[in-house]
């Protein structure tokens, strides 16, 4: 299991929750998709799973529906399906859950809600949630979307409430409403606090500040007495392959110790082990657990060998809340190895080449590569 530590809260802290017997580690990742729901809480609350008090519009604005979390005095209620694993037990239980402030609750009768039929199942003062990573091969759940609370101070895995959702929407809706239930306003200035003594930067005044990844990547042409933007993607595209193609006959010399050059082809051909965003021989299943776990914000991606071809790669990438995967095939011309993704249409001469062009085109992606899974050294 694995939770995102927030702004305010000391690793320290966090780890005197555990008990001393607990086999634990600390991993630090960066979550892109920490602070996305203040940027588009409509896709992360889809409406068949919220509901709102009965004298509010039925159509609420974007910083509507966050001042309606964040206010102290009004909460939505988020109801829906989950599987809940019974204490003590190996089965699992699906069951229709509703959060409200006071804490979650299933029903013990279908979908009804009255209060006859509700059973408390969790509050959140005295424990922590925790993304389940493994839910499925160890505890034995129905899919891989769980999560979990961990009760502060617990005596391990049997005080566990595990829960787990049918697919990654619906837990993503469930974990950012817990999260915003139990620390509010505080999260809102967590996310804010870069920002503040900044024009535009009112309380509730919601804009995208904090993303600026997408806009920060642009081709430049220095070239001239004056540097200069390059709008058209085909001059960028060939601007980038003289630059590393200067670059890698420059790195060649230095990289070789001995004074001989190394030969072009060996080196374009393993250049991209050095990169952080290459994962060398993971498996898709891994894939698609360490972007999970960096946040599915669309963007985020990592450059893997192909297990089905072995001469071949993939681009792993998060986009609309799902993870896609792109055959990056080689191609020989000339006596000459391009990768390719648009099967031979736009050519590389390597694997870094090719990601720095996606970082600013879109091309035959759903999207930009924006925040790549690093590596993480144990």
């Amino acid at each position: 299991i694995g939770r995102a530590i927030e702004d305010h809260e000391l690793v320290m802290e966090v780890q005197s929750n555990w008990v001393m017997e607990e086999e634990t580690k600390l991993y630090f990742r960066k979550n892109y998709a920490k602070y996305e729901f203040f940027k588009n809480p409509l896709g992360f609350f889809p409406d068949h799973m919220i509901s709102f008090p009965s004298e509010t519009s039925a159509a609420l604005s974007h910083s509507g529906i966050l001042q309606m979390f964040l206010s102290s005095s009004t909460y939505p209620e988020i109801h829906g399906y989950l599987h809940a694993k019974e204490q003590g037990k190996k089965s699992w239980k699906k069951l229709y859950f509703l959060l409200r402030r006071s804490g979650l609750y299933f029903s013990t009768k279908g979908t009804s809600k009255e209060p006859r039929h509700l059973q408390f199942f969790c509050e959140f003062s005295n424990s922590d949630m925790y993304m389940s990573l493994t839910g499925k091969k160890i505890s034995g759940a129905p899919t891989n979307y769980g999560f979990c609370f961990k009760p502060n101070k617990s005596g391990g895995t049997r005080d566990l409430k595990q829960l787990c959702a049918d697919d990654e929407q619906s837990r993503t809706c469930w974990m950012t409403a817990i999260r915003l239930l139990k620390y509010g306003m505080q999260l809102y200035q967590n996310y804010m606090q870069p920002y503040q003594g900044r024009s535009g930067c009112s309380p509730l005044n919601i804009t995208p500040m904090r993303s600026i990844s997408e806009n920060s990547l642009v081709a430049m042409d220095f070239s001239g007495h004056r540097s200069r933007i390059i709008e058209n993607p085909t001059e960028a595209l060939s601007v980038a392959v003289e630059e590393g193609l200067a670059w890698r006959r420059r790195g060649c010399l230095r990289l070789n110790s001995h004074g001989s050059p190394i030969a072009m082809s060996n080196m374009g051909m393993s250049i991209h082990r050095s990169q952080s965003w290459f994962h060398h021989k993971i498996s898709r299943e891994e894939a698609q657990r360490l972007i999970l776990q960096h946040g599915l914000v669309d963007g985020v991606f990592l450059v893997r060998d192909s297990q089905s071809n072995p001469k071949t790669f993939v681009l792993s990438l998060s986009h609309g809340l799902k993870i896609k995967h792109f055959q990056i095939v080689p191609l020989e011309d000339d006596g000459k190895l391009f990768y390719t993704l648009d099967d031979g249409h736009t050519r590389f001469t390597d694997l870094i080449q090719l990601v720095e062009f996606y970082q600013l085109n879109k091309g035959v992606l759903p999207c930009k590569l924006k925040h790549y899974c690093a590596r993480i050294a144990l």
